[in-house]
């Protein structure tokens, strides 16, 4: 492992492999580091080995090969003091305790050397209202706002968080971007799961997309999967046909498109392929690199 990137790197990762029991690999050489301060996200579908990727970093899983550091100590090793500077939201939780919401986050906080006020994250989370209430009568959508809180009492510096906003509404999901983006102001380095493409575009700098166990595309999110994934695509109807180019020139093949038909062309578009487009291109095993020029036409439905 080179070394050489703890300084500025949280997390490290060179070559990670993963085979259970019975011969079938979850992580085929996997390779990513995380830096200090910035929000990593990982994607990939269910069962691509992210959850696996993750429990390795936590020190829940012990790997077949490769190399891991987190926080500049191999996992396998993490001791207690270690585990208290590490925060985490699992995807899912168990069965929720009696003790109310303040109650909880206080015994927890208990267990940290700089946690935070109890009262701010429950302010934080949106939870104010409900810090007298028990947990078990809590809503879905709460307990998961309960999840995020008890990944963040303890002031982490690194925070892993596996599908944080599932049950959450759009306004609340709005509201806890806030929250993250408060956390970036302060310095926590962030390692996101989400099946949420907007949520990684809105809160990540850097991204990695796992898929077959294996890292497809790693990189700055708006540059995932290269300049030609983010070729424009112009659509048309023409004779009642659905018809796309892709095209480093949209506007000329828009000018062309106009003088050949004596006018604007039907249903006319640019579109510029989103976070969603590039993702789906991956896991879809649709080839993004394509010919720019090459034409599809689509019959039309009604």
């Amino acid at each position: 492992m080179r070394h050489g990137r703890s300084m500025t790197s949280v997390v490290e990762v060179e070559d990670l492999t993963k085979t259970y029991r019975g011969g079938f690999q979850a992580l085929k050489g996997v390779s990513f580091d995380i830096r200090r301060g910035e929000t990593f996200a990982l994607l990939g579908p269910n069962g691509a080995g992210k959850s696996t990727t993750i429990e390795i970093l936590e020190g829940y899983r012990d790997r077949s090969g490769g190399e891991v550091r987190v926080l500049n100590v191999d996992p396998r090793q993490g001791d207690l003091r270690w585990r208290s500077r590490l925060g985490i939201v699992l995807q899912s939780t168990g069965e929720a305790p009696s003790a109310s919401v303040k109650e909880l986050l206080s015994h927890f906080a208990s267990f940290y050397p700089r946690a935070r006020s109890v009262d701010d994250v429950i302010e934080a989370v949106g939870l104010s209202e409900k810090a007298k209430t028990p947990v078990r009568k809590l809503s879905g959508g709460q307990r998961r706002r309960v999840d995020v809180a008890l990944g963040i009492i303890g002031s982490p510096e690194l925070l892993f968080l596996d599908e944080p906003t599932t049950g959450f509404d759009p306004e609340a999901r709005r509201v806890f971007w806030e929250l993250i983006r408060g956390l970036q102001r302060e310095g926590t380095t962030i390692l996101l799961t989400t099946h949420y493409l907007d949520e990684a575009a809105e809160l990540s700098e850097r991204a990695a997309i796992v898929v077959g166990g294996k890292l497809a595309s790693l990189g700055p999110v708006g540059e995932l999967g290269g300049a030609e994934a983010r070729i424009p695509i112009v659509r048309w109807r023409e004779g009642g046909q659905l018809r796309e180019q892709r095209t480093d020139q949209p506007g000329r093949v828009v000018a062309d498109l106009c003088a050949a038909l004596g006018g604007e062309p039907e249903a006319l578009e640019i579109v510029r392929p989103s976070l969603e487009d590039v993702y789906l291109s991956f896991v879809e095993g649709e080839d993004a690199a394509s010919d720019p020029d090459t034409e599809i036409v689509t019959e039309v439905t009604r």
